[in-house]
């Protein structure tokens, strides 16, 4: 059904236009506070999109989101010095 997908942070002058972006992909989340909205699109349409987006005159700016890009898995963690001696008392 999906394939990956990335999130784009759209922020915008006035929140009534928050319907119409539902045509460019899926409205996960609404500030109505800092007026963005995050929205949900395949990985390869993330440039066309953010390009259309910007032409829009009710768009302040648009950023993409680097989660996908983050690495995720730690290397040389150690556990917690506390949790050790918590373990090691035997009740």
């Amino acid at each position: 059904m999906f394939g990956q997908r990335q999130a784009i942070i759209v922020y915008l002058h006035s929140l009534k236009h928050v319907k119409l972006l539902r045509k460019f992909g899926n409205v996960h989340y609404t500030s109505r506070r800092l007026k963005y909205v995050v929205l949900y699109c395949n990985m390869e349409d993330v440039e066309m999109m953010m390009e259309k987006l910007n032409k829009l005159n009710y768009v302040k700016r648009v950023d993409p989101s680097y989660k996908p890009f983050l690495k995720t898995e730690y290397e040389n963690s150690k556990p917690d010095r506390a949790k050790e001696y918590d373990y090691k008392v035997g009740i």
